[in-house]
């Protein structure tokens, strides 16, 4: 019989909950079990396995970044919205890096995490539409764009930037003044 209270949502939050305490990477099953005080069995009834368990966290996570780049762009446009979103982004990655790094993993083309993650890219794109690119290029310009934010994350949370004279966020700066006038001048072949 299932334990009272729990159910996979809650269950998938806290799991979100310890990657931002203890890191993605040492979020398990046995983990999440000691938080409720359960035995691992009791978590199987609601969630399959690790996995599992990781999907919905990453679906969790991209919903949650969608949520904010939807809150962010609202009513904005071109370098605006570019640095709306960027924002959001590099704000989401710092307030919740387990949650954050959930949302890279690999997942399935259907289901929730999928859903979530064409959300996400949808409010990409929304960006995008300020600079009219056609296609294949604003494929090739929502790749940029998260290449970007996610390397310039990834470094700034792993202290590469902490040595530096100048300080990150005046790079980050830069760096959107300078994505925007890339979008601006874009060529297509």
């Amino acid at each position: 019989m299932a334990r009272a209270g729990l159910s996979a949502d809650r269950l998938t939050r806290a799991g979100a909950e310890l990657a931002d305490e203890i890191g993605f990477e040492n979020v398990t099953v046995s983990a999440l079990a000691r938080r409720f005080g359960v035995k691992d069995a009791s978590l199987y009834s609601h969630i399959k396995n690790a996995q599992d368990l990781r999907v919905r966290m990453a679906a969790l996570a991209l919903a949650e970044m969608a949520d904010r780049a939807a809150a962010a762009l609202a009513g904005r446009s071109g370098r605006d919205a570019l640095a709306a979103f960027a924002n959001a982004y590099r704000d989401y990655a710092t307030q919740h890096p387990g949650r954050y790094t959930s949302a890279q993993i690999e997942i399935d083309s259907d289901g929730p995490a999928a859903d979530a993650a064409r959300r996400h890219s949808a409010m990409t794109r929304a960006i995008l539409r300020g600079y009219a690119l056609p296609e294949p290029d604003e494929t090739d310009a929502v790749r940029l764009l998260h290449s970007t934010f996610h390397g310039f994350v990834s470094l700034e949370r792993a202290g590469s930037f902490s040595h530096g004279a100048r300080d990150s966020g005046a790079s980050w700066a830069r760096i959107l003044d300078t994505l925007h006038t890339l979008l601006t001048t874009w060529h297509s072949d």
